[in-house]
């Protein structure tokens, strides 16, 4: 998938409209507690600088109703770009108002302007074509570096698209690398390739699983969606999470591995509680021994030396998905014990999804993947075989 690059378009001296991904999360008291969205965007930012571009960030920042509301307000962000660009950063007040146009149209060479929450205008979300053009009107080259929201046909990212040319719209490093880094993976893994499939629901990753199969060497299953399976295969698993009518597709998708030579491996064992609390009674038991009303909630030891043992010889990993409820301290281990084990193997690692890239940071971990996707949703069609909204605007 050729993208037209950031590197390619003439924007020596021009106004730049900038989408970014500055969806960050913070604590109760507007504290950002990674900030790693905001410094994967510096690259793009910084060589627009560098070109002497004036440049206008915009990006959406929780889920406010389509309306302002300070508590969803960029300006936590705009500070951490201030101390990160180590420039002034301007802050309009509005998105498309008078205060954003006005700043927008004054803006300078070397400057740097933050429109407020894209979301806080309805048509953010709706594409609609009013706020694309007023949002095209502020630029002369658009560059998309929004990954994690690429795969929303929004006013900012798909509908904007349509106001450049190709030689006044590219994509910036940010995308072209999660563009690329997929792409490879997918198309050219190094052999042995395994996928690591976790999370709570088939239904969430069952194209992935599907797109995958036919891709990869080896699959291992983990998180709450393991329960289909088993239960699939005529196992009893009390009162862990079932989706039921997925049965069949569950079963589908065994065979289908089965018929393609592709190694599927489902967990062995479990920490069983009684109750989903962090405080419940809970024990270990092998997946044929789950306690009558009981559920599981997280990989057990034996699993975990299983999945270390497949992993063992692989080039290539791709993670989406913990293996158990690693946000409760209790069910953590096994999500921990394979993040261990990921970061220390000699493969090429790939995690996608936001829940494992925040499990890898939780462990201190991320330093040592070889690639965190920035955008949950988006990877997540990525694998299964789409193309992207905001990306297909910018396919050469």
């Amino acid at each position: 998938m050729q993208l037209l690059g950031i590197k390619e378009c003439d924007i020596h001296g021009k106004k730049v409209f900038i989408r970014c991904d500055f969806n960050v999360p913070m604590d109760d008291y507007g504290n950002i507690t990674d900030d790693r969205r905001i410094r994967s965007a510096l690259a793009t930012i910084n060589y627009c600088l560098d070109q002497k571009c004036a440049i206008i960030l915009a990006s959406h920042f929780g889920r406010p109703k389509g309306e302002p509301d300070e508590k969803y307000s960029l300006a936590p962000i705009a500070r951490r770009l201030h101390q990160l660009l180590k420039i002034d950063v301007q802050v309009a007040d509005d998105v498309v108002g008078e205060s954003a146009l006005k700043l927008a149209h004054e803006l300078k060479n070397g400057e740097v302007l933050l429109l407020e929450n894209l979301r806080f205008e309805k048509g953010e979300t709706k594409n609609d074509p009013d706020l694309s053009a007023a949002l095209a009107s502020m630029a002369e080259v658009y560059i998309n570096d929004a990954f994690g929201v690429s795969h929303r046909a929004h006013a900012s990212v798909e509908g904007i698209t349509a106001h450049f040319d190709n030689a006044h719209k590219a994509a910036g490093f940010l995308l072209q690398k999660e563009i690329q880094f997929f792409g490879t993976l997918l198309e050219h893994p190094v052999r042995p390739f395994a996928a690591i499939v976790g999370g709570s629901k088939v239904s969430g990753k069952l194209e992935a699983l599907i797109n995958l199969l036919p891709k990869v060497d080896k699959m291992l299953i983990g998180g709450g969606m393991a329960f289909t399976f088993l239960k699939a295969l005529g196992h009893d698993v009390g009162n862990s999470l079932v989706e039921d009518d997925l049965i069949p597709e569950a079963l589908k998708i065994m065979e289908e591995a089965k018929r393609l030579g592709v190694k599927f491996y489902l967990p062995v064992d479990v920490v069983a509680a009684e109750k989903f609390a962090p405080d419940s009674a809970s024990r270990l038991c092998s997946v044929q021994e789950i306690p009558s009303g009981w559920m599981g909630l997280d990989i057990g030891p034996a699993t975990v030396r299983l999945y270390r043992q497949v992993l063992g010889d692989v080039q290539t990993i791709l993670w989406n998905g913990p293996m158990g409820v690693y946000e409760m301290d209790r069910y953590a281990r096994g999500s921990n014990k394979i993040a261990h084990f990921v970061a220390d193997s000699y493969a090429t690692s790939v995690v996608g999804g936001g829940d494992t890239a925040d499990l890898v940071q939780r462990v201190g971990l991320d330093e040592e993947i070889t690639f965190i996707s920035t955008g949950g949703g988006a990877s997540l069609e990525l694998l299964e075989g789409k193309i992207l909204p905001g990306v297909k605007p910018l396919l050469k």
